[in-house]
């Protein structure tokens, strides 16, 4: 099952990167939107190649997408792709290489498919419903991922951009578990958790949306991690309301779920 899907998926993904790294490579505008995050023709141009290519491969599926005009009708279809270009678009003008292109298909609110590419560290990480995490680096093969099973002297993963006073106070609240913190970009954090190199990220905050988190939540959970809110709410697909509006955390084992 969704292995069509997946491919086709991953696929878009490598497009869109081709263009992706081809502008990150020059100098480029960045423009300011409504809600006062950063655009740059690189988000757009990837937005178009990828919602293109899905479109002529899935003509009946609908969309959501950071870069397009939502449209509810959507919510009339079983089946919505959710995409973001280019996550963590800081990062991209920043040229720290840690932004992401996500790619998720939800069937029915429910994530089947999910990929998370890394263009400028040539790294992919895919999953689809019931069939595992994987991940691939440059020409190298594909490898099965898992988390690891750590339940003390914890990685904590935060934001470069983005650290608030309530993740702060989370670690300090848990520094009897919480041994190391590090920084990681876009969904690069539950990337990791779902490979096995961290075990926690925390985000309390409401500025998250769908396409921030659908591709690597199933990434994480095909590994055998854990992606809700913090109340431990499972996370659902194709809402009328967009927004995480409770944040989420990210773990490895249901022991870490602190509050």
């Amino acid at each position: 099952m969704w292995e069509k899907e997946l491919s086709a998926a991953i696929e878009a993904g490598l497009k869109a990167k081709e263009k992706i790294l081809e502008i990150y490579h020059q100098k480029f505008e960045v423009e300011i939107k409504e809600d006062n995050s950063p655009v740059t023709i690189a988000d757009k141009t990837a937005d178009k190649i990828i919602r293109e290519y899905l479109h002529e491969m899935f003509p009946t599926h609908a969309f959501l997408t950071e870069e397009s005009t939502d449209d509810l009708n959507r919510l009339n279809n079983d089946f919505v792709w959710i995409v973001d270009p280019v996550d963590g678009t800081k990062d991209f003008v920043a040229k720290d290489d840690q932004f992401t292109t996500n790619i998720a298909l939800a069937y029915k609110h429910e994530l089947v498919v999910g990929v998370v590419i890394a263009p400028a560290l040539d790294e992919i990480y895919y999953a689809s419903k019931g069939n595992g995490s994987y991940f691939k680096k440059g020409n190298s093969e594909a490898v099965r991922i898992h988390v690891n099973d750590k339940v003390e002297d914890l990685t904590m993963l935060t934001s470069v951009f983005h650290f608030t006073k309530d993740e702060q106070e989370f670690i300090d609240r848990h520094q009897d578990k919480i041994k190391h913190v590090m920084k990681r970009g876009s969904s690069l954090k539950p990337c990791a958790i779902a490979h096995g190199l961290a075990e926690i990220t925390f985000r309390s905050s409401p500025n998250t949306k769908e396409w921030d988190t659908a591709a690597c939540q199933i990434v994480v959970t095909e590994a055998g991690g854990i992606f809700v809110e913090p109340s431990g709410k499972e996370i659902r697909y194709n809402r009328e309301d967009v927004y995480n509006r409770n944040g989420y955390i990210v773990v490895n084992r249901k022991e870490n779920l602190l509050k």
